[in-house]
């Protein structure tokens, strides 16, 4: 692999690059697809990697250029004395697009990941479209996740191993019947996992940016396109959240995936990937 450093960046062959924002904090991305197509940008989840778009960004890069990168606390990005912010992580975002030359991008974002992404819509002016997956708008009037599954999410049992603890925490993110039956997708996930799952504080760190989201008194200033897709047994994010974010938002349609878990676009990926692009080559 070739490096060349330009300005505080370093990029390489395969199209990788690091960008150093201005508080000194650097971001690994990657880009995908032609040069001269419209950017989509796809934001991780809380404690995900890339690898979590595996599913949607093959599909999306024959007619559109697609831009990934590690959330700050995961992968080879830095991992800065938290706790964080989506406005912070929305900062994340901008360095990353302003370094990889895009103006303007259709936004793809997964739970904390879509939370990303509407504050990156609230603060800056170059989101063209929001997808957003599994994503609630925060504030009171947010439904939590149930206890059993907040329990599984962020009280991992001592004495578990790295390989345990992954597998525990994740469980509710999938349906009974999809963990059962694709044992080798689980495994694949693990093992991309223990490559790039954030250390346990830069985990709480990233939660807190969740938790701490209330975007509810300033979703009638989002002016692009929304698009909310859900699964109706998100056991995360329950889809009332979905329901509640579509109705509060001036230009949105709710598209609900019956049966759908909280990884719903692994678990139903062929689905998904059409609504998505059937929502942006509309946008």
């Amino acid at each position: 692999m070739h490096f060349t450093s330009n300005d505080g960046v370093r990029a390489s062959s395969r199209g990788w690059a690091r960008r150093e924002r201005p508080d000194g904090v650097r971001l690994r991305y990657e880009t995908a697809g032609p040069d001269d197509a419209t950017a989509v940008a796809f934001v991780e989840g809380l404690g995900y990697g890339t690898w979590m778009w595996g599913w949607q960004r093959p599909a999306l890069a024959e007619s559109y250029r697609t831009v990934v990168w590690d959330n700050r606390g995961t992968g080879e990005s830095d991992e800065p004395e938290g706790p964080y912010t989506t406005e912070e992580m929305a900062g994340d975002m901008a360095a990353v697009l302003d370094d990889a030359g895009v103006d303007r991008a259709h936004l793809v974002g997964a739970s904390l990941g879509g939370m990303i992404a509407l504050q990156y819509a609230l603060d800056y002016d170059g989101a063209a479209s929001l997808s957003l997956l599994c994503t609630s708008a925060g504030g009171d009037e947010a439904v939590p996740m149930p206890d059993d599954a907040r329990a599984r999410v962020f009280d991992v049992p001592r004495g578990l191993d790295r390989v345990e603890s992954i597998r525990y925490r994740m469980r509710p993110a999938f349906t009974d019947d999809f963990w059962d039956a694709n044992p080798e997708v689980i495994d694949r996930i693990v093992d991309r996992r223990l490559e790039t799952d954030p250390s346990d504080r830069a985990y709480e760190w990233q939660a807190a940016a969740a938790t701490s989201f209330d975007a509810t008194d300033r979703l009638d200033e989002v002016d692009v396109p929304a698009l909310v897709l859900h699964g109706t047994d998100d056991r995360v994010v329950p889809v009332e959240n979905g329901r509640l974010l579509a109705d509060g938002l001036p230009d949105a349609r709710l598209e609900t995936v019956a049966g759908g878990s909280h990884l719903f676009f692994v678990e139903r990926n062929e689905l998904v990937n059409e609504r998505l692009l059937s929502f942006l080559d509309d946008v």
